[in-house]
């Protein structure tokens, strides 16, 4: 039943406050806050490549996420165990990110990330995701609500 209470409020929310989403506008705190939210969406995307686990505090409780492939995930409960012998992928970056404010207490960040992840063959192939991320701040704390990634073909450089 949270969960509905929680859209509402987040459309709500967006609706009124959708003309202060432009990048001139933010303050000095939102500024920080975008600089921040950028620099976790990149220890996201480098987790891939065996970095650092950052997710489980970015995550909210009643997090919910669609893959690529549309199925629906909720929050991990918790790190992964060390395997020496997984196959990491290779040249996770964060390509690109763009931060939004809809008010004071919610923020979208929109966001493209790559990675050369290892097939069966042995061969390599390069993954492209664009993703969509929601923020919302809670007792003073930012967490990401929702998030729903896209695999596209990875532009050609």
């Amino acid at each position: 039943m949270r969960r509905p209470a929680i859209v509402i409020a987040v459309a709500a929310t967006c609706s009124m406050w959708t003309g202060l989403a432009l990048a001139g506008d933010l303050s000095a705190e939102q500024s920080a806050t975008a600089q921040w939210m950028i620099e976790q969406a990149r220890g996201w995307a480098e987790q891939a490549c065996g970095g650092k686990w950052v997710i489980s505090e970015l995550l909210a409780e009643d997090f919910q996420g669609t893959s690529p492939k549309g199925s629906r995930y909720g929050k991990p409960t918790g790190e992964p165990a060390y395997d020496p012998n997984t196959l990491w992928s290779t040249e996770c970056r964060l390509d690109d990110a763009e931060v939004r404010f809809f008010g004071p207490d919610v923020a979208v960040v929109y966001g493209a990330e790559s990675k050369t992840v290892p097939l069966a063959d042995s061969k390599h192939e390069r993954r492209c995701l664009v993703w969509t991320d929601t923020w919302l701040r809670r007792n003073g704390k930012w967490q990401i609500i929702a998030v729903q990634d896209n695999r596209i073909e990875c532009p050609v450089k």
